[in-house]
């Protein structure tokens, strides 16, 4: 034997068996599937599988200072490029604070796989410090939730667990024990690779047939258009050209349908326009495409409804449907197309939109930053609405507009900031749109603006944030710092809860509990490491919008708004005071 040789000299080395353990298995298989970010904090249960990320070069952990956002976060990468996103919480109330943006998952149909931890399993079922049952919290949120107890269930428990959430485009949840993560994988386990979303189902002919022959007998056709549709825009403006059908967009279909499209007579509603509400009121067929709009007191009373949902069970949900078909939007749209008789009459169409260009201009009239001094009504509706000369919220969201970049992705608050983007942000081509539109959360345009920015860093995200909702989440502008992630924080700072406010309002009751004593938002903002500036004068709105689009890193733009700058429809009734936000009247609110 050779001195500097523990085995005879010549012979082979004895293979080395590396253990993975069942956290690795998961960050590896992951990793291997595209997840480029986990979201969540650290913490026990959690430490194995932040330790695998830690090690693992294609993964970025990305820790928040409140679960919530994280979960938020991750819903916002799943709605903006349909593959999972993922986030982790702590045993007990970690993963309790996953709840609210788990929920904006489920409602707005995007896949996440949440691990859950879990004290060890000796102790499950004890009562043990920080225990909850997270089969029972979990089971309305999830279209999938186990515990893996042991290391042999890992490859099929986070296979099925991702299948299903892409499956039923919802939330997954995996309980991992405290004890189990970091236990070795059996020698021969094997991690197959994960499954992609599912292909669309093809439509049915004769779906297609009825679909055709209701909308070549109807006298009037108007469409209804939703996100599903968003990416077949080519196919669903041809459709509206072959009936010419005025195009009412639901508002998370305005990503694909702003901008060049001489259909559409944008939202119905609270949030909405009087083209739209007459588009919907006087068709004599309505042609829902990719949207669930849930507010069934905006549908037409007798109008037939031809549906058509990749989901089976959206269809019939909202207003009873004669024709269902399911199917991708633009592959349905263009197998019917063929079977569609043109029409040459376009006075419902013509009619709408020219409602819908009228109100546009008296919008655009409240938007101009010389409002004020373009008349006498404009000076005497200041003096009673207005009367501290604060920015109008119109101008600054139209200023937003003219400001960002034509491929830039919005968030917003819900609220009245929902409002002002809705009318006043075009989404052009190349732009985006996510928001807590179906859950209706406070407090998801922040953390949704981080999410859409760790995928891409030189795309500018822009979050249109009410004060109320920012207040909630204001930690989490320190993680936009850490992980260098800039992001445009717009605040409509109007100190009140502006949509509640409008609630009482409308409800014929006085106003209680609505008002915010709000802290200088950009000082706060500066204190966590943002550029910052606060905006109180409407002629320094567009030279601060021009150097936030100009800053390299997070910037917060804190705008002091007129709170008192929407108008309520005439004859209010007090029963109309819960949900108005959610279109408890059929007349659409305007600035005036």
């Amino acid at each position: 034997m050779d001195a500097d040789c523990r085995r005879p000299c010549g012979t082979k080395s004895p293979e080395v068996t590396i253990s993975t353990t069942v956290a690795q298995g998961i960050v590896k298989a992951l990793a291997d599937h595209g997840v480029g970010q986990v979201w969540g904090v650290v913490g026990d249960a959690l430490n194995p599988l932040t330790d695998a990320i830690r090690t693992e070069d294609r993964m970025e952990w990305v820790g928040v200072r409140h679960e919530e956002a994280g979960a938020f976060g991750a819903s916002a990468q799943a709605q903006l490029t349909g593959r999972i996103g993922v986030v982790m919480g702590t045993v007990g109330p970690g993963s309790l604070h996953l709840i609210n943006g788990l929920y904006d998952a489920k409602k707005s149909h995007g896949p996440v796989l949440a691990i859950c931890g879990q004290v060890p399993t000796q102790e499950i079922g004890t009562d043990y410090f920080q225990e909850v049952n997270n089969g029972r919290v979990f089971e309305d949120v999830s279209v999938w939730n186990q515990t893996l107890t042991s290391p042999e269930q890992l490859p099929q428990m986070l296979v099925q667990a991702v299948s299903a959430a892409y499956a039923d485009n919802g939330v997954a949840v995996l309980t991992i024990p405290g004890d189990v993560g970091d236990l070795d994988l059996p020698g021969n386990a094997s991690m197959p690779a994960l499954s992609a979303p599912p292909a669309s189902a093809q439509p049915d002919t004769e779906a297609l047939a009825a679909a055709a022959k209701a909308l070549n007998g109807a006298k009037t056709v108007t469409m209804l258009v939703g996100r599903g549709a968003e990416h077949s825009r080519k196919e669903t403006v041809a459709t509206a050209e072959c009936l010419q059908a005025p195009m009412v967009v639901t508002l998370k279909g305005k990503t694909g349908f702003d901008g060049g499209n001489d259909y559409q007579v944008g939202q119905a509603g609270l949030l909405g326009n009087p083209g739209a509400i007459e588009a919907l009121g006087e068709a004599d067929a309505l042609l829902m495409v990719g949207t669930d709009f849930p507010y069934r007191d905006f549908y037409p009373d007798d109008a037939t409804v031809i549906q058509i949902d990749r989901e089976a069970r959206h269809i019939g949900r909202r207003v009873s449907v004669d024709v269902p078909v399911v199917g991708d939007a633009g592959e349905v749209l263009a197998a019917l197309l063929p079977m569609l008789d043109t029409r040459d009459d376009s006075k419902h169409l013509d009619k709408c939109r020219s409602t819908y260009t009228d109100w546009q201009e008296r919008q655009a009239q409240v938007a101009d930053p010389d409002y004020e001094d373009s008349g006498l009504v404009a000076k005497v509706r200041s003096t009673f609405d207005n009367p501290d000369d604060r920015i109008r919220p119109e101008a600054l969201a139209a200023a937003v507009d003219r400001h960002a970049p034509d491929d830039a992705i919005f968030t917003v608050d819900t609220g009245m900031s929902t409002t002002w983007l809705a009318r006043f942000i075009e989404m052009r081509e190349g732009r985006e749109l996510l928001g807590s539109f179906n859950l209706g959360s406070m407090a998801n345009a922040l953390p949704q603006a981080l999410g859409a920015q760790a995928l891409d860093r030189s795309r500018r995200v822009v979050s249109m944030s009410g004060d109320g909702g920012l207040m909630m989440l204001l930690g989490d502008l320190r993680t936009a710092v850490t992980y260098r992630l800039p992001i445009v924080v717009v605040v409509f700072d109007n100190a009140s809860l502006g949509m509640v406010q409008l609630e009482q309002q409308e409800g014929g009751i006085a106003s209680f509990g609505t008002g915010l004593d709000n802290p200088d938002f950009a000082a706060v903002g500066e204190a966590m490491g943002l550029a910052t500036r606060r905006v109180e004068d409407p002629n320094d709105v567009n030279g601060a919008l021009e150097w936030a689009f100009a800053q390299d890193g997070p910037v917060l733009l804190d705008v002091v708004t007129n709170p008192d700058e929407i108008a309520v429809p005439p004859n209010p009734k007090a029963k109309q005071a819960w949900g108005y936000a959610v279109a408890k009247v059929t007349e659409a609110l305007e600035s005036r």
